[in-house]
């Protein structure tokens, strides 16, 4: 029996050891050779400067045209011809149609006619009107016929003024007969033809001429919320305002416009008030009745910003970010934000500027782990 236990036990001591000479190898084995440290992790920072912070409100706006003219006969006749192009660019006082002019130029020559006569009467009455008045003086005419002598020149001179009236009137009707843009701009398809008999109180127009450069957007703000922006104008007189097209994809105008109107009362019906901006619009990209998003611009403030993406929330809801002090050594900060500004938080505490902000590989170190840093380079 004695025998049987010290067998067991020299078997249990060779075991021990060979399992101990074995993980020795191991750790042996895995160990750096030299007594060198592993590398330090590889990380993306950004150094934190103060940015450009934009307060802004978004509103829906309706764009509008600064000026538009339906362009209307002032005269009856059939069209002979029309001399735009349509879609084309007009200047104001630039000929569009031609109205069959024959009848006014009769008239115009009819009242011609009429005023050569009544000045012809006028001349025979005021020398009649003369030779009565020396009659008079010899008692070889009486007063009466004087009088009707005198009567008769002044009815001649009335005349005159009623046949120059019908002159003028009549050269009137033949200028309008020649249809011109009241505006310059551009002028829409013609909604006659040559041949279409139009009048002078037809409700329907010839053509409709925009002004589409500059171009009005105007958006409607509600009215609890509008003394924000009318103090912002009372400091500013004109506020920045950018326009997007598609919120899905991301378009907006190239162009920046002016914020330079608000309504002084609220709509009973909405109780919101109009505001309005002017944009350029060079190339005629905005078109009235388009309906786009209005980003006005109240403030600018200079604030730091660290990007969304390299905080972590923790358990008790505060933020924390990495940092990289000047060892190149990892270090917490907890964050205190004033709310977002695009895909990044506006920073009020716990970070300075210059720091250095992990923006990834912040999951694979831990405080105090020695770091690589290098530039983060936004996607």
């Amino acid at each position: 029996m004695k025998k049987a236990l010290l067998i067991f036990a020299t078997a249990l001591a060779l075991s021990v050891v060979g399992g101990c000479s074995e993980q020795n190898e191991q750790t042996q084995a895995s160990a750096p050779q030299g007594g060198q440290q592993p590398p330090a992790q590889a990380v993306s920072v950004v150094a934190l400067q103060p940015q450009a912070v934009k307060n802004t409100v978004t509103l829906p706006g309706r764009v509008s045209a600064l000026r538009q003219s339906q362009v209307r006969p002032q005269v009856n006749g059939v069209i002979t011809k029309r001399l735009f192009e349509e879609g084309a660019t007009v200047e104001k006082g630039q000929q569009l149609y031609q109205i069959d002019d024959a009848r006014y130029k009769a008239e115009l020559a009819s009242a011609k006619a009429d005023l050569e006569s009544a000045q012809a009467n006028l001349k025979t009455m005021e020398a009649r009107s003369t030779r009565y008045k020396d009659l008079l003086a010899k008692n070889s005419v009486s007063a009466q016929e004087y009088d009707d002598a005198l009567a008769q020149s002044q009815q001649a001179q009335a005349s005159i003024a009623v046949a120059e009236a019908s002159l003028q009137l009549a050269q009137v009707n033949l200028d309008y007969t020649k249809v011109y843009a009241p505006i310059s701009g551009q002028i829409s398809r013609s909604m006659v033809t040559v041949g279409t008999l139009v009048t002078a109180n037809q409700e329907q127009q010839l053509a409709t001429i925009t002004q589409l450069d500059p171009i009005y957007v105007d958006m409607q703000q509600s009215g609890k919320s509008i003394l924000q922006v009318r103090r912002a104008m009372q400091a500013q007189k004109s506020l920045p305002v950018e326009l997007s097209f598609d919120e899905s994809t991301g378009q907006t105008y190239e162009h920046q416009g002016e914020l330079k109107f608000s309504e002084v009362t609220v709509d009973e019906t909405t109780g919101a008030v109009t505001l309005r901006a002017v944009f350029p619009n060079e190339d005629s990209l905005l078109m009235p009745g388009m309906f786009v998003k209005a980003a006005v611009t109240l403030s600018t403030d200079e604030q730091l910003l660290v990007p969304q993406r390299a905080t972590t929330r923790q358990p008790d809801g505060s933020l924390v970010v990495f940092i990289v002090n000047g060892d190149n050594k990892v270090e917490a900060r907890t964050l205190q934000t004033d709310g977002a500004f695009k895909d990044q938080y506006i920073v009020t505490g716990g970070l300075q500027q210059g720091d250095r902000v992990i923006v990834t590989g912040y999951q694979k170190v831990q405080p105090g782990a020695q770091v690589n840093p290098s530039p983060w380079k936004k996607d």
